[in-house]
Parts: C-alpha cells; sequence; structure tokens
C-alpha cells in the first residue's frame, strides 16, 4: 500500500517544514500543495498553477526531496503538478475564504497572460524577470518577498511598499522589474517604472512650465496601480520640492491601496537629506537587504546568463567554467561587472568567431581585473570615510580610546588601508597611532576572518570601498 504509506510521508514532512518554517513563508508555499498520489519511487504532488510549479521548484524542491527520502529511509523522487481544471476546491480555496490578507491567493488563481497574448511593457528591460533571477541561500527572502508583492500587489500593509536595499550591482533592478513584468503580464493593472533621478529631472521641467503641467505630472504619477521607483538615494539633498512631490504621490497611492516599491543602495536612515517624513514611508511596509551572493550562486548567475547571452546572439559560444570562475575570483563585490566581463568575452567570440581560451580571456580583461590597490589612495581619506560612517573622528580612530565600537571601527579602516593603498605595515601602523606592524597585521585578519561568515560585515566593507573610491575620484 504505497500511497497510504508515502502519504504519511508527505504529512510528516510538511510537519517539519511547518515547525521549521514561519507561518507566512509555511503559508506561501506549503499549505498550497496537496498529496495526490504515488507508485513505488515517485511521489506526485497537486499545486494550484505551472507557474507555482516554477517558482517552487527554485526555491524548495531540493529541501523537500531530501527531507522526504530521509523520512523514508529510501530516495524518492517528488513531481509536482497543476491542479486540474474542475477538480474539488482546494486547500488554497478554503484558505482564501478563512484569510484574505493572504497575500500568493488572487495571483495565483487568476488565468496567466502569456507573452503570445501579450507584449512585454516598454518601460521594464526584457531579460529582468523572475525567470532569469538565480535564487540561492543570500537572496532567498528578498526573493520571496518579491514574488508575494507581484502576485497580489497592493492588498496588505505588511509588503506596501516594499522596499529593496543592497549594494551597486547585487540585484535590486532586476527584482524590482521582475515584480513589474508579473503584474503586468497576469493583470491589467497599470505600471509605472522610473528612477529616482529620472522622478526628480521630470518633477523640475515641469515645474518649471507652469501650475497646469504640475497638475497633470500629480495625475500621472497618482493613478497608476503600482509605482516602482529605483536607485531613490538619487534624489538630492536640494529637491525638497521633489520630496515633498514624492510625499503626496505615497499618500494617495498608499490610501487608495496601490503597490509602491523603492530600492536603495544603502539602509533609509543612512539618507541624512532625505525628509524624515519620507524616510518613515519608505519604511513603513516591509524592508529587505539583498547581499552579494556566494560563489556557488555567482558561478550559477553567470553560467545563466551565458546561456541568455547565447540565446541574443543565436550563437553557441561557449565559456569553460574555468574562465568564469576567473572572473568571479577577479571582480569581488559587483555582480553587474562580473556580467559586464562576461558579456565582453561572449562579444569577442561573436565577432572574431574563434573561442575564447583562458589566454585570451586574461588578454581581453586585463584592464578589468586591474590590481584594485590604487597608488594614490591615501589613509587619511579612508580614516574620514570610516569614521564618519561610524559617527566617530578620524582622532578616534588614531588614538588610545579601546570602547568596543572604537576599536571595531579602527580594525575596519586598518583592514581597508592594506586592501585599498601600497603602504607598508609599517607605514599604515605609522598613521594609526605610531602602531607596530604586529596590530597592524591582527587588525586585518581579524576583519577578513569576521567578514567570511559574518554577511552584514561583509557588505558595509564593500560598501565603505565604494564610498572610499567615490571619495578619492573626486
Amino acid at each position: 500500500m504505497p500511497d497510504l504509506m508515502y502519504s504519511d510521508f508527505w504529512n510528516e514532512t510538511l510537519s517539519q517544514f511547518k515547525n521549521e518554517l514561519g507561518n507566512e513563508e509555511y503559508s506561501n508555499w506549503f499549505e498550497k500543495l496537496e498529496y495526490d498520489r504515488s507508485d513505488e519511487s515517485v511521489i506526485y504532488i497537486s499545486a494550484p498553477t505551472k507557474f507555482f510549479i516554477e517558482m517552487f521548484n527554485q526555491t524548495y524542491f531540493n529541501q523537500t526531496t531530501e527531507k522526504i527520502s530521509e523520512i523514508a529511509g529510501k530516495k524518492l523522487k517528488i513531481i509536482l503538478e497543476a491542479s486540474k481544471e474542475g477538480k474539488n476546491p482546494t486547500k488554497i480555496e478554503q484558505k482564501q475564504e478563512e484569510s484574505k490578507e493572504e497575500l500568493p491567493v488572487k495571483a495565483l488563481n487568476t488565468p496567466v497572460r502569456t507573452t503570445e497574448t501579450k507584449k512585454n511593457n516598454p518601460q521594464l528591460q526584457e531579460e529582468y524577470t523572475f525567470d532569469t533571477y538565480v535564487v540561492g541561500e543570500v537572496n532567498n527572502y528578498a526573493y520571496n518577498a518579491a514574488l508575494a508583492v507581484s502576485r497580489n500587489p497592493g492588498t496588505s500593509k505588511i509588503y506596501n511598499p516594499l522596499l529593496i536595499y543592497g549594494g551597486t550591482g547585487y540585484g535590486k533592478t532586476h527584482l524590482m522589474q521582475a515584480i513589474g513584468h508579473h503584474i503586468h503580464m497576469n493583470s491589467d493593472q497599470k505600471i509605472l517604472y522610473i528612477t529616482g533621478e529620472g522622478f526628480m529631472t521630470e518633477f523640475v521641467e515641469v515645474v518649471g512650465r507652469g501650475p497646469k503641467n504640475k497638475d497633470a505630472f500629480s495625475k500621472k504619477y497618482r493613478n497608476v496601480d503600482a509605482l516602482l521607483i529605483d536607485d531613490i538615494h538619487t534624489i538630492s539633498a536640494q529637491a525638497t520640492a521633489t520630496q515633498d512631490e514624492l510625499f503626496y504621490t505615497f499618500e494617495a497611492l498608499y490610501n487608495k491601496k496601490k503597490q509602491m516599491v523603492f530600492t536603495c543602495d544603502r539602509p533609509i536612515a543612512e539618507l541624512k537629506w532625505m525628509a524624515d517624513r519620507l524616510k518613515s514611508r519608505f519604511t513603513s511596509g516591509l524592508t529587505v537587504e539583498l547581499h552579494l551572493p556566494k560563489y556557488e550562486e555567482l558561478l550559477a548567475i553567470l553560467l545563466k546568463k551565458k546561456e541568455l547571452y547565447k540565446a541574443e546572439l543565436k550563437k553557441d559560444i561557449d565559456i569553460s567554467d574555468e574562465i568564469i570562475e576567473l572572473i568571479i575570483k577577479n571582480i569581488s563585490s559587483n555582480i553587474r561587472d562580473m556580467e559586464g566581463a562576461l558579456h565582453k568575452l561572449m562579444a569577442y567570440a561573436d565577432l572574431v568567431n574563434k573561442p575564447v581560451t583562458m589566454e585570451i580571456a586574461q588578454r581581453e580583461l586585463k584592464n578589468v581585473f586591474a590590481d584594485p590597490k590604487q597608488g594614490n589612495m591615501s589613509i587619511d581619506i579612508i580614516q574620514r570615510v570610516v569614521a564618519e560612517t561610524y559617527n566617530l573622528t578620524p582622532n578616534d580612530l588614531k588614538g588610545k580610546k579601546r570602547s568596543k565600537a572604537i576599536v571595531r571601527a579602527r580594525h575596519i579602516a586598518i583592514y581597508l588601508s592594506r586592501e585599498l593603498t601600497e603602504n607598508s605595515l609599517t607605514e599604515i601602523g605609522q598613521s594609526f597611532g605610531d602602531r607596530d606592524h604586529s596590530t597592524i597585521i591582527h587588525s586585518h585578519r581579524t576583519i577578513e576572518e569576521d567578514s567570511r561568515s559574518n554577511t552584514s560585515l561583509y557588505t558595509n566593507i564593500e560598501r565603505l570601498k565604494r564610498m572610499i573610491k567615490e571619495h578619492n575620484v573626486k
């Protein structure tokens, strides 16, 4: 009686996931599934839609297969099948009656339009969809949040607005536009995507043309179903009128239960020039942070990008895994730059019509792989940026104070001095209050080791590197 036995295995699997996951995440994923039937080595599970199956396979399929095989004591295969029309009401429909706040319900029961019946939204980049987003451990939460918002936009105060923040090239724009694509392709809702700088520039131009144009601007932004504003940190400190307009736009859309999504390259609290009332609105819903993916996830991202580029070029151009690993090792902090390096090699192979060898890759990317240490970088700049970030003074970093906050910031500044300058250990020690070389080595090693296991510290280090380099260029 495998059906009876396997259904017990499935129920135990669900029970374990319910204990391990939060109520919301369990509800969004596993309450949508129903045991259907099984044979000797395969369990067939009913799921609400094909799209749901695609998302589940990317997110929880491997974990589920491993768990149920462990419970059963042998290797089992799981196959998810979309529910057939005319089937008895499922748990999803029952749950919808119980709780109208559950985000995925409405969208999962909405017929999905395909690209054959509806064209892509011209505001959005065609490749920035959920299908092309590689989900890994560090971005799984942000991905699920974006997916939930896209399925039922504007219906929950918990998810509105959605704020996504993280370093340059971490995938914020991809997730934001994936939300836009999904809403556009699966509903008749009107979306509007723009950058913070674009919003500011358009507003300034419109105001200069008179009150009637300003009214038209307000109407344009306040009569959409989903407003997506990318890089809100690009709205300048001097643009107080733009900030006011954005605040009133936010209020109008929020009161009408329209979805808003924002992205930023840092936590909102660090936008010192942004009006407090606007910052509080940005963070009044759900805030998620994107981190730099782990090595294996970066490899998966570039392999997927390679396939997309091949399809775009309509040529079977191959870039070896060894070359992709070379790119990752030499461009450590920016996914967009990694993709750019891969794109350059694909273009080279296309234009010269020859395979890319390791030697060619190293030659073509030598400028991209240039030594990150800058001969003109000063320790003084590093100290000033780190001190300002941690609300200290450069003298705190150079002095003898031993409070936990100061010591941590001092370690970080010393680590960055070794990473970004050509100065010797002795020279760095002299710049930090005549500390000896062993102290400099200890500080560097402390941050290097901690950043390997502390994702937040790693993200902060990479953000400081960008700030220091930007400051050095000015």
